[in-house]
């Protein structure tokens, strides 16, 4: 019987990389970032925090609030008090100056927690959002004291005082940080 031709292509060119070898890369690993994944994840469940819990955890000493965005996103506008180390300079030296003991209190959020600041806030696929690669880094590097905001807030609603170019004055009436 003869294959169809397409099939018969995708047979061929799927040999090949079936049958290759794993490509060795001693900085690279791959299973071991799944296991922190999967072994952290009913834990990260359980620190995902409500706007109340996350404002009342910013009040305690010694806490570090990182954000994780890039520079040029975070002085458009971040929450007021955050240090910004962009997750792609996450390194050993980097994270210990901010962040200085490894059971240091750590809240982090992402451009997936606020609407209505879309410059400063661009939301990525759900599946990409920063706080899930940040908190499975900061995981890897022996952090174990983190926590996320959780929930999809609007800037203009929020209680989480902002700063940065975007932001305006206070609201008298609201008391909250508006955008220009």
């Amino acid at each position: 019987m003869k294959l169809p031709l397409s099939l018969a292509l995708i047979t061929l060119v799927a040999i090949p990389v079936c049958a290759q070898e794993a490509i060795p890369n001693r900085l690279i690993d791959y299973d071991k970032f799944k296991e922190i994944v999967i072994q952290s994840s009913a834990e990260r469940e359980s620190r995902r925090l409500t706007e109340a819990q996350f404002m009342a955890m910013m009040k305690e000493q010694g806490i570090v609030l990182l954000d994780a965005r890039s520079e040029s996103r975070y002085n458009l506008r971040h929450i007021k008090g955050a240090i910004n180390l962009p997750f792609t300079e996450f390194t050993e030296e980097s994270l210990a100056a901010v962040i200085p003991r490894k059971d240091t209190k750590v809240l982090i959020y992402c451009n997936n927690n606020f609407e209505g600041s879309q410059t400063a806030f661009a939301a990525k696929a759900p599946a990409a959002s920063l706080n899930l690669s940040t908190y499975t880094s900061l995981k890897a590097y022996g952090y174990r004291n983190v926590y996320e905001l959780g929930p999809l807030l609007y800037v203009s609603t929020t209680k989480i005082l902002f700063e940065g170019k975007e932001v305006g004055n206070k609201d008298s009436k609201a008391g909250r940080l508006n955008p220009l």
